[in-house]
């Protein structure tokens, strides 16, 4: 398999991964390990490729699409923090500490500027990326 379609497979394997996380057809987050078997090459394999065709090791993409999903979990705004983080299979603090170490702000930060930009009337559309 050629690098490219590692890196596609892996970001693609996440996306459906953490969908499933939210939705509680799956109740544990992957490990590396889990997603290199499901693409058939050892964990070193994936991590060397993901780092060659990124920059990036594959922990940084994860990390960043569990933190993209919580941040629209926290637009949405159904769930508290603590639900969201239990939801995303994180204790309170440690994902409050994830989050700040991705986002450079707590949740409880982001979701008070959320608020307040909803609130002022000033939204425009919001990328993550």
């Amino acid at each position: 398999m050629r690098s490219k379609e590692i890196t596609f497979r892996y970001l693609g394997i996440i996306d459906r991964h953490i969908e499933d996380i939210v939705d509680g057809s799956a109740l544990e987050m992957y490990r590396l390990s889990d997603i290199a078997s499901l693409l058939f090459i050892s964990q070193q394999h994936l991590s060397e490729t993901i780092r060659s065709e990124t920059g990036y090791s594959p922990s940084h993409f994860y990390s960043l699409k569990i933190m993209t999903k919580a941040m629209a979990m926290i637009e949405d705004n159904k769930l508290s923090i603590a639900e969201i983080a239990f939801t995303l299979t994180y204790d309170p603090s440690n994902f409050t500490k994830a989050f700040k170490r991705v986002t450079g702000m707590t949740p409880a930060y982001y979701k008070k500027q959320m608020r307040s930009i909803i609130h002022s009337g000033n939204v425009k559309e919001i990328s993550y990326e």
